[in-house]
């Protein structure tokens, strides 16, 4: 069977985000609970640049793929399974919005400005307020389990298609 597949771009941007989502949660759930420590303070640093360059990876996903129709799901999907693969996309792409604007906003919040890279500041966009800034910072986490629990589904899903309906899907996104 001959796969639809995505383009070039769209691949690439999709493994890219794929890998840089994967490192950013590992290092995210790693690094929260060291002791304060210079170490500590320098992979936060890291971490909030990853966070900066997937969201505009993600603007650069998401201006492709508005100009770009990706290739129809298979006509053997079911109505139902459908709207469930739009709704997953649809998921991801709202998280990967919602996790670094919550991460921002609680930076912010605790009075840690974000300087990407160690020299372009990003402005704050809320006052410090220690109290809000837990608040947001229980927001990113929670955010944060609901994308693995999302991208798991997404793998599922993939692997399903390849090894239980044998139909391109999976294919179609390989590079």
């Amino acid at each position: 069977m001959n796969a639809v597949r995505y383009t070039a771009p769209a691949r690439l941007l999709h493994w890219l985000m794929a890998a840089l989502l994967i490192g950013l949660l590992a290092l995210g759930f790693y690094m929260s609970d060291l002791p304060l420590s210079p170490e500590k303070l320098q992979l936060y640093a890291w971490h909030k640049w990853a966070g900066v360059t997937a969201f505009i990876l993600l603007a650069i996903r998401l201006l492709w793929r508005a100009t770009h129709r990706p290739p129809a799901l298979p006509a053997s999907m079911s109505a139902a399974a459908q709207r469930m693969a739009h709704l997953g996309h649809l998921a991801l792409y709202g998280l990967m919005i919602a996790i670094p604007l919550s991460g921002w906003l609680m930076s912010s919040a605790k009075g840690f400005q974000t300087v990407y890279f160690g020299v372009l500041p990003i402005p704050d966009l809320l006052a410090k307020n220690p109290e809000l800034g837990e608040l947001l910072a229980t927001l990113h986490g929670g955010l944060n389990l609901l994308l693995v629990v999302t991208v798991l589904g997404h793998a599922a899903a993939a692997l399903k298609h390849h090894f239980v309906d044998k139909d391109d899907v999976l294919r179609r996104m390989l590079p």
